[in-house]
């Protein structure tokens, strides 16, 4: 097995913990400046609705980094067990590590769309080929 694929793996796990942390430094002192009360009854939009952008923006980021990137460890690891993890896959998995970092500091400050929307098309390209780079290597 190629291991140093995981690098990049668990590199993008600890800076998704990051961004919670960040998302909880914020929000916590947000809510309770504004007053937030905690109520089950209330969807979570319409609770944390009145925080401002900026505190909102940290959370939108990590929830971000729930979703794509599940693609991204799938098939790192995927390739890390086929003995793949190494040279050009390894360059693309951090690339696409960097991207998404790039990514969350983006959302997360200045929340700029088309800035993000093309950082996120970039990720996107690389974890394309990626993927392609893991089929070929698995068919």
């Amino acid at each position: 097995m190629t291991q140093a694929i995981l690098q990049p793996v668990i590199t993008l796990v600890l800076w998704s913990m990051v961004m919670w942390g960040w998302l909880y430094a914020t929000r916590i002192p947000a809510m309770m400046k504004a007053g937030t009360r905690l109520d089950p009854t209330q969807p979570r939009d319409v609770m944390l609705g009145g925080l401002p952008p900026r505190v909102r923006w940290k959370a939108d980021n990590y929830n971000h980094l729930m979703e794509q990137p599940t693609l991204f460890y799938a098939t790192a690891l995927t390739l890390a067990l086929m003995g793949q993890g190494d040279g050009l896959n390894l360059w693309l998995a951090w690339a696409y590590v960097a991207l998404r970092v790039v990514h969350s500091l983006i959302q997360a400050l200045v929340n700029v769309i088309l800035w993000r929307f093309a950082v996120f098309m970039a990720a996107s390209g690389v974890l394309v080929v990626l993927a392609v780079r893991a089929a070929m290597a698995a068919f």
